[in-house]
């Protein structure tokens, strides 16, 4: 009997112990599910506070940048003959380097036309007479014939004017060469060799009338010439302002036509661009300080502060100095660029993203479905 009493007071005993760990268990579970919701509540509000915007941390660069308008000032050397009016022939191209003392260009003659047109009939009437040639085993010739094929199928995708020219030269040299081998051993062999002569002849006279124009100094060769070559020079920048440039009434982005009577050689090593600004960055800068121009086509070209002016409105005048991509402003004299102060590489951030609270500025960072919060004091607007 008392045995039974026993048994059953440790059963009454063991359920209330079950029934405190229950309660227990739940107490503990409602109190994680409350503080769960009063953390998700905080995070909702706190966004609420301060949005964010997701996004995907990628490498890249900010700049300080502004845009502006630039006139190219360059070293360069006109080549004009002043009494002569007539037409240049180019022998060198646009663009294209020279060395001192060599040939750029030579002036028409007055006949320069109607002997170009004989020298031309006089090559038809050759090469027709040489049709009639004997046939000749002749290594020679065969090489010439060749040659001449060559040149024919070369020509036909070209179309730059002086490669054109060129490729004719060749092509009557060789015909030429080809008439004086085998004329002897033609029907009309005397025929071949008078119209040799005259095509010599008249050639001699060309080249003894015209006036040739050699390279003073070594650079590069233009035809664009646009009458401030003596003005916008590295000679000059203390009387360069905004105001005289404003005043040369350029328009942006035009190209510089080309002159039919002169030619000029530009220092391929540097050039100069002018720009005017007020910002801050300006105000604190100095000579020599290193920066960057992006152009129109999106090209990074480094360079230097040369020289400073504060003008009379409280505007700087910055001359850049340009070492790089020289080749790439010979066409124009104003231009559009942006000027790069200073750049940074690293993990970029949409500004949208940047929180900036109590004196700090930071991001909030999900990774691994945990969120974080980085904070830097070097979080920067672009």
């Amino acid at each position: 009997m008392a045995k039974s009493k026993t048994k059953g007071k440790k059963r009454k005993d063991n359920l209330k112990a079950s029934k405190i760990r229950k309660n227990v268990i739940q107490v503990t579970l409602l109190s994680i599910i409350l503080f769960t919701i009063i953390l998700c509540i905080y995070q909702i509000i706190s966004l609420a506070m301060n949005p964010t915007d997701s996004f995907l941390v990628e490498q890249g660069k900010i700049y300080e940048e502004e845009s502006l308008i630039g006139y190219v000032i360059r070293d360069e050397k006109i080549i004009q003959t002043p009494e002569n009016q007539n037409r240049l022939v180019k022998i060198i191209n646009e663009g294209e380097r020279v060395s001192v003392g060599e040939a750029i260009f030579r002036y028409e003659t007055i006949n320069e036309q109607a002997l170009n047109e004989k020298i031309d009939e006089l090559n038809t009437q050759i090469q027709e007479a040489l049709d009639g040639r004997i046939e000749v085993p002749s290594s020679d010739i065969k090489a010439l014939e060749n040659q001449i094929e060559t040149q024919i199928n070369g020509i036909q995708n070209k179309n730059n004017i002086q490669e054109i020219k060129e490729y004719k030269s060749d092509i009557n040299s060789c015909i030429e060469k080809k008439a004086r081998i085998s004329g002897e051993l033609s029907p009309a062999g005397s025929y071949i060799k008078n119209l040799i002569d005259e095509k010599i002849n008249i050639e001699n006279q060309l080249r003894n009338d015209s006036k040739y124009e050699n390279a003073p100094i070594g650079g590069i060769v233009s035809y664009r010439v646009d009458g401030f070559e003596t003005t916008l020079t590295p000679e000059n920048f203390e009387n360069i302002s905004t105001k005289m440039l404003e005043d040369l009434n350029l328009i942006t982005g035009q190209i510089v036509t080309t002159s039919e009577t002169m030619g000029k050689i530009i220092n391929n090593f540097e050039c100069y661009i002018a720009v005017t600004t007020n910002s801050d960055d300006a105000k604190n800068a100095t000579v020599g300080k290193d920066l960057k121009v992006r152009l129109s086509s999106n090209q990074e070209i480094p360079a230097e502060i040369a020289y400073i002016k504060q003008e009379d409105d409280g505007n700087f005048l910055l001359i850049l100095k340009i070492s790089q991509g020289v080749e790439y402003l010979t066409n124009y004299r104003k231009i559009s660029l942006d000027l790069i102060w200073w750049e940074r590489s690293g993990l970029r951030v949409p500004n949208t993203s940047i929180i900036f609270e109590n004196g700090l500025s930071y991001i909030i960072r999900t990774k691994a479905r945990n969120i974080k919060q980085d904070f830097s004091k070097n979080c920067k607007r672009k």
